[in-house]
């Protein structure tokens, strides 16, 4: 394998380079900050214009690209098996000596804060409850309407969304480190593009992915900040505003600034372990204090559901039913879109840590361990509140009220609620910190030409700015400036769902040669 020597000698001149003090790829650092700031003003100056521009731009690309969305995310389903049990499911990310540079529990918590785990703790409770309301081609608040309710969360949350993760973390850790290329989007597309990756092609996939993790990161702090917010004013009767929002803001921003300035190894992989625990330790409470023998019943009912409804649900696009398309649109296609739109961050993250693993280990990693975690969590919270609903409890009621409180509202319910209730925001919180400070540092990689070690000041600096924009959004136009941004990030993925079809062909024209 000639190209594993080149490898190493790569290696061994990065090894032997002295630190730079700046490290920056001018064309995507200097235009992803111009973008940046003028995106961020029309939105905060024109939020109503913005609000109805984003959200025509959401409709257009649904409309007449939702067939592409739903073929692509199946394809990557398609692809992700091929290459679990293909013939290249052996080869190494990295020299064939090489080994994982962090254990698998670590691994597993750091892929995982950064993939989801604030969305599972936000839409745990209310996702469910909102389908029950209003499934597709059922009445809402029925018993069939209950029983479909956790298996449609299920395929919006499962293995399709890790699908489209397993995918761009794989192209992008495999070039990086098997073919000693930059750790960026560019090199993914070095056997169609050659050394052109390093011109105006590269550096607009580049641009491309910043712009999408800026305002994604943005956009998730901001509502994230209002429903830790809801939380404490429900606990303590703190001040659920606007200025107590954005100094939740700083606060975060500055842990994860903390964080991402000491590092992967430390910050970033202790916070992870630390959060699985704090989120597993919650889970359980509620399992054992819940509806123990009804959360049993319901997640082998779900396993079930979510299987009979993948092959269904994976190509459905309510083509001759206005009302299907509508309710796929609404959930389906908004979606595929985000997941796409976050792949950048989270693929690059993810092949971040994942040097010295087989393809076949983080295809599984990657693929079926969150995939199961998110099966339990959900049917752990989402079945409790659903059987608490079914008994009185008024779930539905507070989802349709306010979505930031429904699992406090949930947990008030159990026993200690309290203390629950707070161990909930502090997972939260912490959960923040994760995927800001995971952000940050593929933000900093990307704008500095795939140093897989940027700078500090750097990491700083693009901590700063995503928790100024999110501060900055929420204080001059509010949810519905955070919201038009989220269909701004989610009509990204159509590039990047083209650009993630051709990595899928890089990749396999590589390995072939490479065999």
């Amino acid at each position: 394998m000639g190209n594993l020597s080149a490898l190493q000698t790569v290696r061994d001149k990065q090894a032997n380079k002295p630190r730079r003090k700046l490290a920056i790829n001018p064309p995507v650092f200097i235009t992803s900050a111009f973008l940046l700031v003028t995106l961020l003003c029309f939105t905060i100056v024109f939020t109503e214009r913005a609000t109805k521009v984003f959200a025509e731009s959401l409709d257009f690309v649904s409309t007449y690209f939702g067939w592409l969305y739903v073929s692509a995310v199946a394809f990557f389903i398609g692809f992700a098996v091929w290459l679990l049990f293909g013939r290249f499911a052996h080869v190494k990310l990295g020299a064939d000596d090489d080994v994982p540079d962090f254990s698998t529990k670590s691994w597993f918590a750091m892929l995982f804060s950064a993939g989801m785990g604030i969305g599972l703790v936000f839409y745990g409770v209310a996702e469910p409850i909102m389908h029950y309301q209003s499934p597709p081609a059922l009445e809402g608040g029925s018993m069939a309407a209950r029983k479909a309710a956790l298996p449609l969360t299920l395929f919006h949350w499962g293995i399709h969304a890790w699908a489209i993760y397993a995918v761009m973390g794989l192209a992008i850790a495999y070039f990086a480190y098997r073919k000693g290329l930059p750790l960026a989007l560019r090199s993914c597309l070095h056997p169609i593009l050659g050394e052109r990756i390093h011109g105006i092609a590269g550096h607009t996939v580049d641009i491309v992915a910043v712009f999408g993790t800026l305002f994604g990161l943005a956009t998730s702090l901001g509502l994230g900040a209002m429903q830790v917010s809801a939380g404490l004013a429900h606990l303590f009767g703190t001040p659920h505003t606007t200025s107590f929002q954005i100094t939740l803001i700083g606060i975060i921003t500055a842990c994860a600034t903390v964080s991402l300035v000491t590092g992967v190894d430390k910050g970033i992989r202790r916070l992870s372990e630390l959060n699985l625990v704090l989120a597993g330790l919650l889970m359980l409470f509620v399992f054992a204090a819940g509806p123990t023998l009804a959360i049993l019943d319901t997640m082998v009912e779900n396993v079930g559901g979510y299987i009979a409804i993948i092959s269904e649900r994976t190509f459905s696009l309510g083509a001759l039913d206005p009302e299907a398309k509508k309710w796929s649109k609404s959930w389906t296609l908004f979606y595929w879109g985000w997941w796409i739109a976050w792949a950048p961050f989270v693929g690059m993250f993810v092949a971040r840590i994942s040097r010295g693993r087989t393809i076949r280990e983080f295809v599984l990693g990657v693929l079926l361990v969150p995939t199961a975690v998110t099966i339990l969590w959900f049917s752990v919270f989402g079945g409790t509140a659903l059987y608490l609903d079914a008994n009185g409890a008024g779930i539905a009621d507070a989802v349709s009220s306010d979505v930031s409180t429904a699992i406090y509202v949930t947990l008030e319910k159990l026993p200690l609620s309290t203390i629950t209730s707070g161990l909930a925001a502090a997972v939260v919180a912490v959960f923040f910190v994760t995927s800001s400070d995971s952000a940050s540092f593929v933000v900093d990689m990307l704008t500095s030409g795939g140093d897989p070690n940027p700078p500090i000041w750097q990491r700083v600096f693009w901590a700063i700015t995503e928790g100024a924009c999110a501060a900055v959004l929420l204080y001059a136009g509010g949810k519905a400036a955070l919201t038009a941004l989220q269909a701004a990030v989610v009509s990204i993925g159509l590039p990047f769902c083209v650009i993630m079809l051709l990595m899928v062909f890089s990749l396999v024209k590589s390995l072939r040669a490479e065999r």
